[in-house]
């Protein structure tokens, strides 16, 4: 399991004064991040191979508060992904600086094409780095048939 090491900041506090929301999000975001640069892909390695890491749903499980102070520690651990790895799950565990789990997140994600903008599978580089390794003792093999949501579908409105 990699784990990253992160201060919770006043931009991520929401008005109770503990980590909002959209700053456990950011704080996911960010440790996705951090993990990929450390497998040796940057920005321009995507760029290169005309490769975005899309997010399809996060979903956030709240155990206890968390305050700005002392130091987090935000999980990252694949749990899921397609045969070709053009779906995956990440789970992100959040920890204090004690170790206790305060909060746990699940992220379902894909790759698309820069240019087509349309879902595709990473090349070999990227399955490798970040498909194959760092998997969670709980992995499962993501049916892509599955991917998305049953019984939610866009609905557009008229604007005047």
């Amino acid at each position: 399991m990699f784990l990253n090491k992160m201060e919770i900041r006043w931009s991520d506090l929401d008005p109770n004064q503990h980590l909002a929301n959209s700053g456990y999000m950011n704080l996911m975001s960010a440790t996705r991040m951090k993990y990929m640069v450390m497998q040796g892909i940057g920005y321009q390695d995507l760029k290169k191979l005309n490769l975005g890491p899309v997010v399809l749903r996060e979903e956030i499980h709240y155990f206890k508060e968390v305050f700005p102070g002392k130091p987090i520690y935000v999980s990252y651990e694949i749990i899921g992904a397609s045969e070709d790895g053009t779906f995956y799950k990440i789970r992100h565990d959040f920890y204090n600086y004690k170790g206790g789990n305060f909060a746990r997140g699940i992220m379902t994600g894909t790759w698309i094409d820069m240019k087509t903008r349309k879902i595709t599978p990473p090349s070999t580089f990227i399955f490798e780095k970040l498909i194959t390794k760092n998997r969670g003792d709980d992995f499962v093999r993501l049916d892509p048939k599955e991917m998305r949501l049953k019984n939610i579908q866009p609905k557009n409105i008229t604007v005047s």
